[in-house]
């Protein structure tokens, strides 16, 4: 997951600025393309490639297609809440694509939100404790194998300020990460662990999401990753170039009253109009784009990923 941004800093709700932003409106459509040098008898595969409907996000229309049209296919909601589509191709093929096509409406950052007593109070009040933050719990828990290190921990005592309000500690924690790691795509895998991110200080979106998730479970708060889309904006007197966007990762920290804030750290921003919710969970493999099996004797595949995030008027 890249961000092709660039790290260019969107301070919409850093700065001060008073103008607010309005809702904007996008069709997203991602594709995924595998090619095979032999033929695949067989694929199943799960995608989450439907934004959710959120309070400040509205789904308008949504659809996955695949091709070749699958002999099985279904969609269903996760543990998590977020939408999923199954299929099953049995059709012999050389070639799979699945595109996903989304038109979806996102407002500006909820500044009530980040102004309410609980953004605004210290961040150790905001640890899940009790009956009340019983579904954040599961967030708060490490992962298997461990993500929180001593490195982790080193690394957010600096930012985690006694009696700091939360709103600012997760600002910070925003700021620290764009300013102290490099942004270079393909320096990182999936299976590349925090701790090497940390000692590399480069990576790519999830792996700055991570870094800031491991941090605040280290600090006993609740948080998850997000995929999604980021909307990129063309360089003024440049047209936009269809592919140019990618998939997007960022990271959220629970509130108490059973609401999260959330914040991108690889454009040291919080997360705002320019964002598309897609799906969440504990780490990047609750919610992956797509994944699948394959059945066939071919050795060798090419994968070619292209979304764009195209504004509506």
């Amino acid at each position: 997951m890249n961000s092709q941004q660039g790290r260019s800093q969107n301070g919409q709700s850093q700065n001060g600025q008073s103008q607010q932003p309005a809702a904007r409106r996008y069709r997203v459509t991602h594709r995924t393309r595998y090619d095979y040098d032999n033929v695949v008898s067989s694929s199943y595969g799960r995608a989450y490639l439907q934004p959710r409907d959120l309070p400040g996000q509205r789904v308008l229309t949504s659809e996955v297609e695949v091709d070749p049209e699958p002999s099985d296919r279904s969609t269903g909601v996760d543990i998590y809440g977020n939408s999923d589509s199954y299929f099953h191709v049995r059709t012999p093929h050389r070639r799979l694509e699945v595109t996903g096509t989304s038109t979806v409406e996102v407002d500006p950052i909820d500044h009530g939100l980040l102004d309410s007593p609980a953004a605004r109070g210290s961040w150790e009040d905001a640890r899940p404790l009790g009956p009340a933050s019983a579904r954040a719990v599961e967030f708060r828990l490490d992962l298997f194998p461990p993500e929180i290190s001593p490195a982790v921990r080193d690394y957010a005592a600096t930012i985690f300020t006694p009696g700091a309000p939360l709103i600012d500690v997760v600002v910070e924690l925003t700021r620290r990460i764009f300013r102290d790691f490099t942004y270079r795509s393909g320096s990182t895998q999936i299976s590349t662990r925090v701790d090497t991110v940390l000692d590399r200080r480069e990576g790519v979106c999830q792996d700055f999401a991570r870094v800031a998730i491991a941090c605040l479970r280290s600090q006993g708060l609740a948080a998850r990753y997000v995929s999604g889309y980021l909307a990129t904006d063309p360089p003024p007197g440049k047209e936009r170039i269809f592919g140019a966007d990618a998939s997007h990762a960022w990271a959220a920290v629970w509130l108490p009253g059973d609401r999260w804030i959330a914040f991108d750290p690889t454009n040291d921003t919080l997360v705002g109009e320019r964002h598309v919710t897609v799906a969440w969970g504990r780490d990047y493999e609750d919610v992956p784009p797509l994944r699948g099996v394959i059945y066939t004797e071919s050795r060798k595949s090419k994968i070619d990923v292209s979304v764009d995030v195209s504004p509506v008027p």
